[in-house]
């Protein structure tokens, strides 16, 4: 489909919408606009010349610095406009980061293990990136991307962290650098001069592509990251396909889109220490600076596993629009299957958020919407707009808490959901909704299923009570 072809059709799917409100829900409107999505999503092209790491130096044996070897593959992938880099089956230990160019795929072939050094020095100098939100500069992300075209890691092989020992212990440490990020970002100061780095214990993430176009990853194991698994921050056109996850540190989300469009996620086996897939899209000054929302979103076919299933917040200042789930279940724990999430100190907006024939087994709350999160910005003004959010087939075995949550607020109140055949076996709280509008609530057990109505008979007792 032609990308003229593609705007077309989502002008009339748009307009059929706004038209027809009550058609939003029907299968055949939402895959339409679904599908219109897809079409516009192919990932990146794969060069056809191939080149070996073995042949840049690198040798598989754990112990020598592979790093170097992948400099020079790297620079003779650009002088050949592309390249195809194998890396065979071994373990390859890297003092420092792996920087893309445009036009390669790194194959990690089944066997293979990219093991990368936890000492910090090794992840300077400075780059360009963000941490929670913020655009600032900090340690280079282990695997890093700026503003390239046509990349890809495929393969069976390992991308290890190996960030136990010292990026994981630094939560406890990342207050100043945190607040003085936050600062920045309020203060709009000069990203250039957001200078992070050693002394202020902001982790850098495993896998970073930023402002980038056309995009793959496929198959790869992860484990032991040093922050978040993956983020795509500013890009568009992304297939994540097959990727398996062991990734329990602190702060392990598996995906984190952020400010990105035309994102495929599918197929994929979570077991991460946090969410395991987070929509961003930036926070506060910079968010609404940069006023590129998250869209065209679409999960499919996963196993989920972790804190949350799927996590739509907290920093979205610039908007989460456009996000399909559909024919996920579990593969473990989830403290929460969908959370959405913002609070008065966000702005911005969720909206057209669809949840299909999804499943979990136990959860704390199965489908929670807050405006309210963690307490923060309670006395700020700067109201999240959440509204048109549509939920069909949605299952769960035991929901220990609460089903289905609902929480806007005054100034904003929630409006346009729908729920439509939520089957939970065991609620603790089937539902509860403050501040909403609009809410439409069909074909529902929240708790089980009801029976036929009992007649009445002498054990009632009626007439001695």
């Amino acid at each position: 489909m032609t990308t003229q072809k593609y705007k077309s059709l989502l002008v009339i799917i748009w307009a059929l919408w706004a038209f027809h409100p009550c058609l939003a829900i029907d299968d055949v409107l939402r895959t339409a606009k679904r599908d219109a999505i897809l079409a516009q999503i192919t990932g990146a092209v794969r060069p056809k010349k191939q080149i070996s790491l073995i042949s840049f130096g690198a040798k598989g044996d754990g112990k020598k610095d592979c790093k170097p070897a992948f400099d020079k593959a790297m620079k003779r992938a650009a002088h050949m406009g592309g390249a195809h880099i194998v890396v065979p089956a071994g373990e390859y230990l890297l003092n420092g980061p792996i920087h893309f160019v445009s036009n390669v795929c790194l194959e990690l072939q089944e066997g293979a293990t990219l093991k990368f050094s936890s000492e910090p020095a090794f992840y300077l100098p400075l780059v360009k990136t963000s941490w929670e939100g913020t655009f600032l500069q900090n340690y280079s992300p282990f695997i890093y991307g700026y503003q390239l075209e046509n990349v890809s890691i495929i393969g069976k092989g390992v991308i290890d962290g190996n960030a136990g020992t010292t990026f994981a212990t630094w939560k406890s440490k990342q207050k100043i650098g945190q607040q003085l990020s936050r600062e920045m970002n309020h203060k709009e100061v000069p990203v250039a001069e957001r200078n992070f780095g050693e002394g202020y214990w902001l982790r850098p993430h495993l896998v970073q592509f930023f402002d980038c176009k056309n995009i793959t990853i496929e198959d790869v194991f992860i484990t032991n990251a040093p922050f978040w698994c993956i983020h795509l921050l500013k890009s568009e056109n992304i297939i994540c396909r097959g990727i398996r996850y062991d990734a329990k540190l602190v702060n392990n989300d598996g995906i984190d889109p952020e400010y990105t469009r035309n994102l495929l996620i599918e197929n994929i086996e979570f077991n991460n220490g946090d969410d395991n897939v987070a929509i961003k899209c930036g926070r506060d000054n910079d968010g609404w600076k940069t006023s590129c929302p998250s869209e065209n979103i679409i999960i499919r076919n996963c196993k989920f596993k972790g804190l949350h299933g799927v996590v739509l917040g907290s920093e979205m200042s610039s908007g989460i629009q456009h996000v399909f789930v559909e024919n996920c279940t579990y593969g473990g724990y989830c403290k929460r299957g969908i959370f959405i999430k913002t609070n008065p100190d966000r702005g911005g907006f969720i909206r057209d958020i669809y949840v299909n024939n999804c499943e979990f087994g136990e959860v704390e709350d199965l489908f929670y919407v807050t405006s309210m999160y963690a307490g923060e910005g309670m006395d700020n003004h700067h109201f999240t707009e959440m509204h048109d959010i549509y939920v069909k087939d949605l299952k769960c075995k035991k929901v220990n808490v609460a089903a289905l949550v609902l929480q806007g607020t005054e100034a904003k109140p929630i409006y346009n959901v729908t729920f439509d055949n939520v089957d939970v076996d065991k609620a603790g709280i089937g539902l509860s909704f403050s501040n909403t509008k609009t809410i439409g609530v069909s074909n529902c057990n929240l708790g089980g299923y009801v029976g036929v109505t009992s007649t009445a008979s002498a054990k009632d007792g009626i007439f001695n009570k």
